[in-house]
């Protein structure tokens, strides 16, 4: 006599299993039930209990067992609340708009959050548009999505913008950078860059929470800063040292890239041997630096002096950042700093500086307000990331859903309903153990 497989193991609340039944032919197992008359039916929209209108059956796809393919076929109830309302009871372990369980529904989304929607179709036998629909609707009722007008307790944003596909359209992207359990969570997903955009994000705050703001963090993307300006005008605004030092960055491109073509025009085989491949040496830390790259490094400075003019130069401005005592003396050694650089007389530099005296407020408001873009750059990587897995997006709303995926943890695995501990999988032994 076969075993009998209980209800509750494999989830299907509300269902008896009557037969279990392996069709050869196919390579299905298919799991036959009833509904439990003892269980009063639940409408599934507004909760209410009702009465059995009439039984109704259908056959939803779950987890493969022995390696097989697996169907469900459930009997579910019609739910007659009052005259006139008729409605399909609560199935608790079926995916909503999906013929498949949640458990199913998890671990198709869990899979493709690590691989392409491709490659989920191919293990599992489904059609491209079947798992992306799955996945969508399981992100769409597990993933947290932010509303504007209910957050509270927010001292620091951080905004920034991220290309939907390189050269296309952009979303901005807001973070909550406030110290404590919610440092880095993704709060808006938008598409477009322009002012009006983050606008509408800032104007949705309540009042208590758009008070309680004390900075927010921006590169010199003059929309977004007009945008704060317009909406909180008593926030301070941070500038980076990230976008800072990345523009810092190009001046010594530009300048190396100038040093070299005049070594070539006047024939200088030894100094074009000592800049080619050097770009890398200048914008490092020599901290970082291997012994051999440190002296390189030194042979190349000790050549050629614009380079070397502008290599100190960049080790000065990196420690404008440590330590600030207030923004009055951040911005008396960024005057200091601007002073060196004009007198260095090198071409790009002075863009550079004029760059920074213009931004003289926002940069030295570090000092106050010591937060940094580095989440939203690591939130820029991930989000790289999504789009080469998935090669590009075409739709919006699919890609916000990934991107407030963000937000949550992959955890517990979308194996198991309950992650095993150490002592279940201790007892495992394997073939050639003493």
């Amino acid at each position: 006599m076969g075993a009998v497989i209980p209800a509750k193991i494999l989830g299907l609340e509300g269902q008896v299993i009557k037969d279990v039944v392996f069709n050869e032919e196919s390579g299905r197992v298919r799991i036959i039930c009833n509904r439990d008359r003892r269980r009063r039916p639940v409408d599934h929209r507004m909760g209410r209990r009702g009465h059995v209108n009439r039984l109704l059956r259908r056959t939803v796809l779950d987890v493969p067992i022995g390696g097989w393919p697996c169907e469900v076929e459930i009997e579910y109830a019609e739910t007659f609340v009052c005259h006139g309302h008729v409605r399909v009871e609560a199935l608790p372990f079926v995916a909503p708009k999906a013929r498949v369980t949640r458990r199913y529904a998890k671990l198709i989304a869990g899979m493709a959050r690590h691989m392409p929607i491709s490659a989920v179709a191919r293990h599992t036998g489904l059609s491209w548009d079947s798992v992306k629909a799955i996945e969508c609707a399981h992100l769409a009722e597990t993933t947290p999505m932010p509303r504007p007008a209910t957050l509270t307790g927010i001292r620091y944003l951080g905004v920034d913008e991220v290309a939907r596909a390189k050269g296309q359209s952009y979303f901005t992207l807001v973070y909550d950078l406030s110290p404590g359990p919610n440092y880095g969570r993704i709060l808006w997903v938008k598409e477009g860059r322009e002012s009006a955009v983050l606008l509408e994000f800032l104007d949705a705050l309540s009042q208590e929470c758009a008070d309680g703001i004390a900075a927010v963090a921006l590169d010199m993307g003059p929309a977004y800063i007009a945008a704060v300006k317009e909406s909180l005008p008593n926030v301070a605004i941070v500038f980076d040292r990230f976008h800072v030092m990345q523009m810092f960055n190009k001046v010594i491109r530009d300048c190396r890239r100038a040093e070299f073509k005049a070594a070539r025009t006047l024939g200088d085989l030894e100094g074009q041997q000592v800049i080619k491949g050097s770009l890398w040496l200048l914008l490092s830390n020599r901290r970082t630096l291997k012994e051999t790259d440190q002296d390189r490094l030194s042979q190349l400075l000790a050549q050629n002096q614009p380079l070397a003019s502008l290599y100190t130069l960049k080790e000065q401005l990196q420690r404008l950042w440590h330590q600030p005592a207030s923004a009055a003396d951040m911005a008396a050694r960024l005057d200091d700093w601007c002073g060196m650089a004009r007198a260095a007389k090198i071409t790009g530099l002075h863009k550079f500086v004029k760059t920074l005296q213009s931004h003289r407020s926002g940069i030295c408001a570090y000092a106050d307000h010591p937060i940094t873009t580095a989440r939203l750059e690591a939130g820029n990587v991930s989000i790289a990331l999504l789009r080469r897995r998935a090669r590009g997006f075409r739709d919006m709303e699919y890609l916000k859903l990934k991107i407030l995926q963000l937000n949550t943890e992959d955890t517990p695995s979308f194996l198991f309903n309950r992650m095993p501990t150490a002592s279940h999988s201790a007892g495992i032994s394997t073939v050639g153990n003493p």
